[in-house]
């Protein structure tokens, strides 16, 4: 018996411990307690914003750049005016052809200098026709479009005949009032492709140039490299686009 009580409390006293020690609960609890006495605190640096002082320079090096950067862009915009003009002026011829196809209409392309845009009328919508849509185009003074700059040979071939302007005498509508008398290029899109004159039913072939002269309502241009061309076939509605580099138009289109 009393061999019995002294084989009891030995087992007590080196199994208790170790029970203890694998007790799951016990080992979570040790565990978490160890990585919150071993986590570091926060730098105080790492939680502040930038100083006014930095803010500042941030601001000085932008301004810097952009007063460095900003000639650049003005010039690169003025260079390229009349080529944004001259693909303005095929992307409207293109519309116009389209609707005329598609609705099986005529649809009037005019260039009017008077109002210094371009108009797409509706020919079927009354005797004169009703205008559609209205696009402005560059101020006279920065781009011209009247008449072909001076000292550049015209694209050849074609030897097409160049754009003339004169007065409206048929007019169109906006709205409910009859706009008429003003200086204006006109070319007719017909539904089966064909292009033609005010008036007419012969196809008409031209080109229309596009330019910034050297000076406002000068014929010389600024730079010939910035010269611009089109050539509308009058037969078929199909467009050529030309550029002027050295002493000749190149077809880029």
């Amino acid at each position: 018996m009393f061999l019995e009580v002294i084989k009891h409390s030995i087992f007590h006293i080196y199994s208790e411990p170790t029970l203890k020690n694998y007790c799951p609960q016990s080992a979570q609890m040790n565990s978490v307690g160890k990585r919150m006495k071993m986590r570091p605190r926060s730098v105080g640096n790492a939680e502040k914003g930038a100083s006014i002082v930095e803010i500042v320079m941030a601001l000085v090096i932008i301004a810097i750049l952009s007063a460095i950067s900003l000639p650049y862009i003005v010039n690169y915009k003025k260079f390229y005016k009349s080529e944004d003009q001259a693909l303005k002026i095929i992307d409207l011829m293109r519309e116009a052809s389209q609707l005329a196809l598609s609705q099986r209409r005529t649809i009037r392309f005019e260039i009017d200098l008077t109002d210094n845009a371009i108009l797409l009328i509706d020919e079927n919508g009354s005797p004169s026709g009703t205008q559609i849509k209205k696009v402005p185009l560059e101020a006279t003074k920065d781009i011209r479009i009247d008449t072909i700059p001076t000292g550049v040979t015209k694209p050849n071939p074609p030897n097409y005949n160049d754009i003339t302007f004169a007065t409206d005498t048929v007019g169109h509508l906006v709205g409910a009032t009859t706009v008429t008398s003003h200086n204006v290029w006109a070319a007719r899109f017909r539904r089966d492709g064909s292009v033609v004159g005010t008036g007419g039913t012969t196809p008409i072939s031209v080109n229309i140039y596009v330019f910034p002269p050297v000076s406002p309502g000068s014929t010389t241009p600024r730079k010939k490299d910035e010269v611009r061309a089109i050539t509308l076939f009058g037969g078929s509605g199909a467009i050529r686009y030309w550029k002027y580099i050295n002493t000749a138009f190149v077809a880029d289109i």
